[in-house]
């Protein structure tokens, strides 16, 4: 990574600005899952300890531009400041003199939260004066929030333009090491494990892994246009049939390119998502016009599980199945346990999207991945090759 982190500034004394993603879900006031906010705070202690005025900026949900009380950011500065052992000041805006009160009164060493950003609709315009007074709060920036760095928003992109140092936080410099790692120099061979609904969401994601990767296995609903590309039967799968065409041109091209292109041999099918208690076990060319897939089945997913143990890098965006529902889980479940094997073994797995961290919570193995990515839909951009505003924008070494 070719972008300056906290270790490269001297933040004692100074005001930092720290860009977090606390979009963590609420019951009430009370959070109920706390895992980005506990993935900020090595960022957060290091700056308050090396004696930082720590002044914390975040959006939660989606509030269009207003302020409503359920999408404030309140529970969570109490919530922070259980982790910390120390209270967290709260302002009830992020600009004006509301902020200005909590973010003045801070001491060094001291940690604030401001109001959600999204309660201005200037925030997601990245317009210069909102920029601008954001920017005010700080000597120096710090990005710690990949999930919202494929956004060039205010606080992401725009602030950059008026504070001269803009560096990555701990969780944005993990983040990069690990995903920069998949493209530029994975340990082999190189896996990548592919499922969810549709293949218009992975079409870049797919082409520009084709550089690098050795096998690809596909699985979920995207796998029945490939199949459907190679002139199999599919039922009642779900399909793109504008993009039949296309999987045709990506099968071809890992076949030229001597790339693996594991797609299921067999499948969990039911007459339709209700009838949970009747699934069957059936082979990829004998779908009836009366069934649909819903996850894969056993032989793909032994198949999918000795190739992933023999991998040295595993990515893993998307489930195999719909692994909400039972039995359709089963797939995803095997899978699950497979990439922890191979960690175990020495493999560098990174799991990325929401649906797959999700999985890997559900089965139990998240201490055994080598690194889940917060961000989904940044992770995919970083993966399709895009430049990332967030990214972009800190100071380079």
């Amino acid at each position: 990574m070719n972008k300056k982190t906290i270790d490269d500034i001297a933040p004692a004394g100074k005001r930092v600005l720290v860009r977090v993603d606390f979009n963590v879900p609420l019951a009430g006031d009370q959070v109920t899952d706390d895992t980005r906010i506990v993935a900020s705070l090595p960022s957060i202690r290091k700056l308050a300890d090396s004696g930082a005025r720590v002044i914390l900026m975040s959006h939660l949900g989606r509030p269009k531009g207003q302020p409503k009380p359920e999408f404030s950011l309140r529970p969570v500065a109490a919530h922070l400041g259980k982790l910390l052992g120390k209270p967290v000041p709260f302002a009830e805006d992020c600009i004006g003199d509301k902020a200005g009160a909590v973010v003045n009164a801070l001491r060094d060493g001291e940690v604030c939260l401001l109001e959600n950003l999204r309660f201005h609709p200037e925030e997601e315009k990245n317009e210069p004066e909102f920029s601008r007074q954001l920017a005010a709060w700080g000597d120096i920036y710090v990005n710690d929030a990949f999930g919202s760095a494929h956004r060039a928003h205010a606080s992401t992109e725009g602030v950059t333009h008026f504070i001269k140092i803009a560096v990555a936080g701990y969780l944005m410099e993990k983040e990069l090491r690990y995903l920069g790692k998949l493209l530029q120099a994975p340990k082999r061979p190189f896996v990548a494990l592919l499922g969810g609904a549709k293949v218009s969401g992975k079409l870049e994601v797919i082409t520009n892994l084709m550089r690098t990767v050795d096998s690809f296995m596909i699985g979920g609903g995207m796998a029945f246009t490939f199949l459907k590309a190679q002139g199999k039967e599919v039922g009642k799968s779900l399909i793109e049939p504008d993009l039949i065409e296309t999987a045709g041109k990506i099968l071809a091209q890992a076949s030229a390119q001597k790339r693996k292109f594991l797609l299921p041999c067999d499948f969990v099918a039911a007459k339709d998502l209700k009838d949970t208690g009747r699934p069957v076990f059936v082979d990829c060319d004998k779908l009836g016009p009366d069934l649909a897939g819903y996850d894969i089945g056993p032989k793909t997913a032994k198949q999918f599980s000795i190739e992933l143990k023999q991998a040295g890098t595993i990515f893993w965006n998307g489930p195999m199945g719909v692994f909400e529902t039972e039995p359709f889980d089963s797939g995803t479940v095997v899978v699950s346990h497979a990439v922890a094997d191979a960690t175990d073994k020495g493999a560098i797995s990174v799991v990325g999207g929401g649906d797959s961290v999700a999985a890997v919570h559900k089965t139990n193995v998240a201490g055994r991945i080598s690194h889940i990515s917060t961000g989904g839909g940044a992770s995919l951009e970083f993966i399709e090759g895009k430049t990332l505003p967030g990214v972009a924008a800190l100071n380079d070494r």
